[in-house]
């Protein structure tokens, strides 16, 4: 589902219009896409593999964050025991 529908169908003039239930919407919505892009990626990268290769590839990078393992931000680290594995 790249590019889904929904992320364009939330009006944004300005961010404080924007309810809590369209700001999640939206947040969610960001997240789908950006692990289709991901997904587009490793096709790109991995032509010959199959589907469920394609998704074994996009879950093993969604755990282990190349370049994020400790998160996206400044903080406190998440300790390894409320991570999946």
């Amino acid at each position: 589902m790249l590019y889904p529908e929904s992320v364009s169908s939330i009006p944004i003039t300005n961010e404080r219009e924007l309810t809590v239930a369209d700001r999640l919407r939206l947040c969610i919505d960001l997240c789908e896409l950006g692990i289709d892009v991901q997904r587009e990626r490793l096709r790109r990268e991995h032509p010959d593999a199959d589907d469920e290769a394609l998704e074994r590839r996009l879950l093993a990078w969604l755990r282990e964050r190349p370049g994020a393992e400790h998160g996206d931000a400044d903080g406190r680290s998440v300790p390894d025991r409320f991570r999946s594995s």
